[in-house]
């Protein structure tokens, strides 16, 4: 059964992505809210980490909250999709449950 999985802090504080990641079954998504969309910036250990799945997940983050953290001009992990509200509701839809990591 394929999981939407949220994941809100930032991986260089807590280890909600490293578990999220570990935990995630094949076919399943990741999406970065609030702080976790530090997650999905390039050249981290968090990207690399994210890469390992070698697309076995989809990946999703959250734009509005990129944008309020003044990340929009960085570079994101190739393969993330930004979505927006409308987007959220819709994988909320689309998989047939939601993991929280907090």
């Amino acid at each position: 059964m394929a999981l939407l999985h949220t994941v809100n802090k930032s991986p260089f504080e807590r280890n909600s992505l490293s578990d999220c990641l570990r935990r995630a079954k094949n076919g399943s998504a990741v999406l970065l809210i609030e702080d976790g969309v530090y997650g999905a910036l390039q050249g981290t250990s968090a990207s690399d980490e994210i890469s390992s799945r070698d697309g076995s997940i989809k990946l999703y983050a959250l734009g509005p909250d990129v944008d309020a953290r003044g990340l929009s001009e960085k570079p994101l992990i190739d393969g993330l999709e930004l979505i927006d509200y409308a987007g959220f509701v819709d994988l909320v839809e689309e998989y047939s449950s939601v993991q929280s990591w907090l």
